[in-house]
């Protein structure tokens, strides 16, 4: 059990990036940037605000168009998550390598 609880304390200090590289991998696949300039919708910026996105969905009659403003956001809420997630790792990541 010493040698699993080693080998896991190893590799501890790696899952804070661990997650930041899903993070950015769930941002590389939103598009809704380009899902609202398709649609010739006018932003102020690439980060499409979360509000934007739901507003859209609902005002939207076109199905397709709501499919993809859906999945755009829940890619969104994933990214977001993933960053606390390697956010709250640091600290505990911290603790679990230097109190080995």
């Amino acid at each position: 059990m010493e040698k699993f609880i080693a080998y896991l304390s190893t590799l501890w200090p790696f899952i804070p990036l661990l997650f930041f590289i899903i993070a950015v991998a769930f941002r590389l696949m939103d598009n809704s940037t380009s899902l609202f300039l398709q649609r010739d919708i006018l932003i102020n910026s690439s980060n499409v605000s979360r509000d934007l996105l739901k507003k859209q969905i609902r005002l939207n009659n076109d199905p397709r168009f709501t499919r993809q403003l859906k999945r755009a956001l829940i890619l969104r809420n994933l990214q977001q998550s993933f960053m606390i997630l390697a956010v709250i790792s640091v600290p505990i990541s911290l603790l679990c390598f230097f109190l080995r």
